[in-house]
C-alpha cells in the first residue's frame, strides 16, 4: 500500500504522525511510506532520517496525497488536502468531527473519502488505544502549566504549586477521572498539591484512588462541582464523551465565583470544552483572562511536545496503520471492531448515526457497506 505522511500546518505543531521507527515497520513489509519533505523537522527528525528508514520524500502535500491510498495526519484534514485526494482514499486523523464543523464533514463526503477518527477508535472494553496517547501527554503537562499561570506575572493568585513550610500548597480539581485526569492527578500530587478529582462513575474514582494514592475524591453533580470549583486555585478540564461535544460541566456563575487569579485548563476544549467560558487559544496566544480568571484553552496542547507527542501518537498508530497497509482498507475494517468504531465515513457515506443526526446527513450501516449493500455482521474478532 501507497501511505501518505502530511505536515502538520496548523500554528505551532510541531508534531508527526509517523516517526521514523513506525515507517521502517512498514517499509520492512514491503510498502511505500512517501513523507512531505520537512514534515518531521518540528519533532527532530529530518528528511534523511525518513530516508534511512525507506520512505521516499515528496516535496508538497499535494505529491504525497495523489500518490497514497491511505494519508496519515494528527489534526483536522484541511480542505484543500481534501480536494486533493481522489476518491476512495482514506484518511486517518484526529479529526474531532463533533465540533469540527460542517465544511469538512461536506467535503469528504463529497471527494467520497474514507474517513478514520483516531480519537474513536474503541477497543471491547471501551478503551480509546490511540486517543490515551496525547491524552496522557496532556495530563501531565497541565501542572506545569498550572504553576506558570499561578505566578502572579502571568495574572495568576501568586501561588506556589506545592506550597512550603507554613504556606498551605494550592488546590488542584480535576473534573473528570480518565486518562487525562489520571496523568494530572499524578503529577499534581508529586508536585505537593491538594487535589480534588470528580467524575460521574464511582469504577472510575475506585481506580484513580488504586494508582494515585492521596487525592480526594467525589462524585460529580452540579452542587458538588460548584462547590469544588469556587474553592479551586487551578480547575482541570478532563471531562470526554467519545464521538461527542463536551458538556458544560462549569457553568459561567461556577466561574464568576472563584476567586480572581484563579486558573482553568481546559483540556476537553478540542471537544468543545466543559467550561462554558471557555474558547479555543493558540500556542502562540495561550490564555486570556475572564473576570479575573485565567483560561489556557489550546486544543492542540501537545503540539508543543513535538518530539515526545510525535512518537507517542505514532507507537499508538501503529498497530492500525500496519493493519491497514497490510489487509488493504476493506479487510483491516472487517477484521478489528476497534478500527471499524473509528470510522465516521465510508467512501463518502456516514456511518455514525450521531454525526449523521447532527448535520442532518443519511447514515449507513459500515458491514452492510463493507458487504457490498447487504445487512453485514460485525466481525468476530478485533485488535
Amino acid at each position: 500500500m501507497n501511505i501518505g505522511v502530511l505536515k502538520e500546518r496548523n500554528p505551532g505543531d510541531r508534531r508527526i504522525a509517523l516517526t521514523p521507527a513506525v515507517t521502517r515497520q512498514l517499509t520492512a513489509r514491503g510498502h511505500k511510506v512517501w513523507v512531505e519533505s520537512g514534515a518531521g523537522e518540528g519533532a527532530m527528525f529530518s528528511d534523511h532520517d525518513f530516508l534511512r528508514a525507506g520512505a521516499s520524500i515528496a516535496y508538497s502535500a499535494a505529491e504525497v496525497i495523489h500518490r497514497s491510498d491511505l494519508v496519515v495526519k494528527i489534526s483536522t484534514p484541511r480542505l484543500d488536502e481534501v480536494d486533493e485526494a481522489h476518491p476512495g482514499t482514506a484518511i486517518m486523523a484526529f479529526y474531532h468531527m463533533a465540533v469540527a464543523g460542517p465544511q469538512i464533514f461536506q467535503r469528504l463526503v463529497a471527494r467520497e473519502i474514507t474517513a478514520i477518527g483516531c480519537e474513536i477508535i474503541e477497543t471491547d472494553d471501551g478503551r480509546l488505544p490511540v486517543l490515551a496517547a496525547p491524552s496522557e501527554i496532556a495530563g501531565q503537562m497541565t501542572i506545569p502549566l498550572a504553576n506558570h499561570l499561578l505566578r502572579s506575572s502571568s495574572g495568576g493568585r501568586g501561588i506556589l504549586l506545592g506550597g512550603s513550610p507554613g504556606v498551605p500548597p494550592a488546590h488542584v480539581v480535576i473534573l473528570g477521572a480518565g486518562t487525562v485526569g489520571t496523568w494530572a492527578a499524578r503529577a499534581a500530587v508529586a508536585a505537593g498539591a491538594r487535589v480534588t478529582v470528580l467524575d460521574i462513575d464511582p469504577e472510575k474514582l475506585r481506580r484513580l484512588v488504586q494508582h494515585v494514592p492521596h487525592v480526594a475524591t467525589a462524585l460529580a453533580d452540579p452542587e458538588t462541582v460548584a462547590e469544588a470549583v469556587a474553592s479551586a486555585d487551578v480547575v482541570i478540564g478532563a471531562v470526554l464523551i467519545a464521538g461527542a461535544r463536551t458538556p458544560h460541566v462549569v457553568t459561567r456563575e461556577m466561574v464568576e465565583r472563584m476567586r480572581p487569579g484563579s486558573v482553568i485548563i481546559d483540556v476537553a476544549i478540542d471537544q468543545g470544552g466543559c467550561v462554558e467560558t471557555s474558547r479555543p487559544t493558540t500556542i502562540a496566544e495561550p490564555t486570556f483572562v475572564y473576570r479575573g480568571v485565567v483560561h489556557y484553552c489550546v486544543p492542540n496542547m501537545t503540539a508543543d511536545m513535538g518530539h515526545s507527542a510525535s512518537i507517542a501518537i505514532a507507537q499508538a498508530m501503529m498497530p492500525y496503520v500496519l493493519l491497514l497497509a497490510d489487509r488493504g482498507i476493506e479487510g483491516a475494517l472487517r477484521s478489528s471492531r476497534a478500527l471499524a468504531r473509528g470510522v465516521y465515513l465510508y467512501r463518502g457515506v456516514c456511518v455514525q448515526a450521531r454525526l449523521a443526526a447532527a448535520w442532518n446527513a443519511p447514515c449507513q450501516d459500515l458491514y452492510a457497506l463493507l458487504s457490498g449493500g447487504e445487512h453485514g455482521r460485525a466481525p468476530a474478532q478485533q485488535s
